[in-house]
């Protein structure tokens, strides 16, 4: 379950971390009255629950409150990536001196979380992924253990982040663990002229399980403005639609994320986010192809499977058992490893489908979907 930003700085307020003053509306006509309150000049923000709405025009600087209403008009307007925005937020702006990184994933195939943190955040986070991964460190955090003031000065060593960082690293495993988090991340986390650290914008996926610990959260709007991730939903499935060509399916958080920064560096554009889970059954690897087979922006798959507590042949069942249900007109890549990988492998050569393509390594199998979603 997937909150929207506002929604996410709420939490990280309520936790102690820092984050601009800010009102969410969806009258173009209240906008002007809050653009007052906050002193004139506000940041206004297309709240949709997808990336990239800089680039699309949907964060924008008004310069007065006459400014603000017309520009929130303009993006209450807006379609963002098939998002239509229904409400904007206005915040007051930040002077930045420094933008950062920082976010705690559920990692389902190494059963532990993974903080992963960058000195260099901001907009192009997926781009510094791609071409320096070694300015986006990830490390590991025992569950059991968390986030220590210890650990979280063990991140920001790796990291290169400010020394005050840490504390607020504590504060944001509060809020994974209080809140039944599966995902939060702050981009940016700004450190402004004075020298405050403050949550700039920030997101925030809620384990759908655990919402009878959660009742108070009950009366949030949290559905999906996005068809393919509302299919997704339905069917139990951690799926997030991006702007790409290559469709992703992974179990693990970790092993998605990592194969999403694979595909960019094969030269090709993820087109989602899709964790299976580390116990993931051949109806999930079904469900989940078929979600992702139903974009039409997907112009090749890439299935990057570690067997564990599910074999590699259950889930090599689960692909064939999709092919014959959602009938693909689009390649699909396999990556097979771990338990039983042998034995999957053997199922998908049995099928010998014409449009699904094996490789042995992660990376010869991004480049061999980067390149088929190049010729399709």
């Amino acid at each position: 379950m997937d909150l929207y930003e506002h929604q996410a700085r709420q939490l990280f307020e309520e936790h102690g971390i820092s984050v601009p003053r800010a009102e969410v509306t969806d009258s173009p006509g209240r906008a002007a009255g809050i653009a007052r309150g906050l002193g004139g000049r506000v940041v206004v923000k297309a709240q949709v629950k997808t990336g990239g709405r800089g680039k699309a025009g949907g964060v924008r600087l008004a310069e007065d409150p006459a400014a603000a209403e017309r520009t929130a008009r303009e993006i209450l307007a807006m379609n963002i990536k098939g998002h239509p925005v229904r409400t904007v937020m206005l915040a007051q702006p930040i002077d930045i001196e420094s933008e950062f990184y920082v976010s705690y994933v559920l990692d389902r195939a190494a059963g532990r979380f993974l903080a992963i943190a960058s000195a260099e955040g901001g907009t192009e986070i997926e781009e510094v992924a791609a071409s320096r991964p070694e300015a986006v460190t990830r490390v590991p955090v025992d569950p059991a253990e968390g986030v220590t003031p210890e650990k979280a000065a063990e991140i920001v060593r790796a990291a290169g982040l400010p020394p005050r960082t840490a504390g607020v690293l504590v504060r944001l495993w509060q809020v994974l663990t209080r809140e039944d988090a599966l995902l939060v991340e702050v981009n940016p986390l700004v450190r402004t002229a004075q020298g405050q650290l403050v949550a700039l914008d920030g997101k925030v996926t809620l384990d759908d399980n655990a919402r009878f610990r959660q009742a108070r959260r009950s009366g949030q709007e949290t559905s999906n403005d996005d068809p393919l991730e509302a299919a997704a939903a339905a069917k139990g499935l951690n799926y997030v639609k991006l702007d790409g060509e290559v469709g992703v399916v992974g179990n693990g958080a970790g092993l998605v994320m990592s194969t999403l920064d694979v595909v960019a560096g094969s030269g090709a554009r993820p087109a989602n986010f899709l964790d299976i889970g580390g116990g993931a059954s051949a109806r999930i690897m079904s469900d989940g192809l078929s979600v992702v087979l139903s974009d039409p922006g997907v112009k090749s798959v890439l299935v990057n499977v570690f067997g564990g507590i599910t074999a590699c042949d259950a889930v090599a069942d689960g692909i064939v058992a999709a092919l014959d249900a959602v009938r693909p007109t689009k390649p699909i890549v396999v990556r097979l490893d771990g338990n039983n990988a042998a034995r999957g492998r053997a199922v998908l050569g049995e099928r010998a489908h014409p449009l699904v393509h094996q490789a042995a390594t992660m990376d010869d199998a991004a480049r061999l979907a980067a390149r088929l979603a190049h010729i399709s």
